[in-house]
């Protein structure tokens, strides 16, 4: 290959053209292909590779702190979960399709955030953009958009991911301030887009750290409306096997 076309291929973009050149010369020569059909294997390869990377980078942007599957989730440590129902909603998407929230209570260590790591992997998989956030770093990013009164932006960039997890709701309490800028947005992607959630407190919990009775109502009224809650109260540590070695 030229150097002047090389850079041709390297302005368009075509990474992957310029990356395999010589197999598709390759393939041109021993005449396997029509020319119709080479182009269109050609296209089709290097579309294939800007799928992928897109892919990879709607993953790092999602900032994922540890790559859980639902593949190697154990369920047979965890019997009293259905694990029916939970991987037809994986399987069919339906929580991105109808922008329904996924909601995981239950106490640590039972693989809440495990669960809902592999719902939201499955939607960046799929084309969708995510974010995975700690409610504590959540709330704080909020508050501290008000020093630059920026709140608007954040609470857009916030609001405007398909499928957002927010990690351990109730870890902190939160100031009326910080109350008031998650209820916003919540509201603002309540039923417009998709909100994977775990805490350990049950809904009944929530005041305790929300410190504001009608704010937790309409709020829990919101995140439940349109949502698959799965219960993981009764279920079982899966760390214990580990402490104990």
């Amino acid at each position: 290959m030229d150097e002047e076309f090389e850079k041709m291929l390297k302005y368009l973009g075509l990474r992957g053209l310029l990356a395999n050149w010589d197999h598709y010369i390759t393939i041109a020569k021993k005449g396997s292909f029509s020319s119709v059909r080479l182009l269109k294997y050609v296209i089709e390869q290097e579309y294939k590779i800007k799928q992928e990377n897109a892919r990879k980078r709607r993953i790092s942007l999602a900032k994922i702190p540890e790559p859980f599957v639902i593949e190697t989730f154990p369920f047979d440590r965890q019997p009293k979960l259905n694990k029916k129902i939970i991987l037809t909603h994986y399987d069919c998407l339906d929580y991105m399709s109808k922008q329904q929230n996924m909601i995981w209570i239950g106490p640590t260590g039972t693989g809440k955030t495990g669960l809902a790591t592999a719902f939201l992997t499955q939607a960046i998989n799929k084309g969708y953009r995510g974010k995975f956030i700690l409610f504590p770093e959540l709330v704080e990013t909020l508050y501290q958009s008000l020093a630059d009164h920026s709140e608007k932006k954040v609470l857009k960039t916030f609001a405007g991911y398909d499928c957002l997890l927010i990690d351990e709701i109730g870890l902190i309490e939160i100031d009326p301030v910080q109350v008031g800028l998650f209820f916003s947005l919540m509201h603002e992607r309540h039923k417009k887009k998709t909100t994977l959630i775990t805490s350990n407190l049950g809904f009944d919990q929530w005041g305790s750290f929300l410190k504001n009775t009608q704010l937790t109502a309409a709020l829990v009224d919101r995140l439940t409306e349109n949502s698959h809650v799965i219960n993981m109260k009764n279920c079982k540590s899966l760390r214990t096997r580990l402490d104990q070695q």
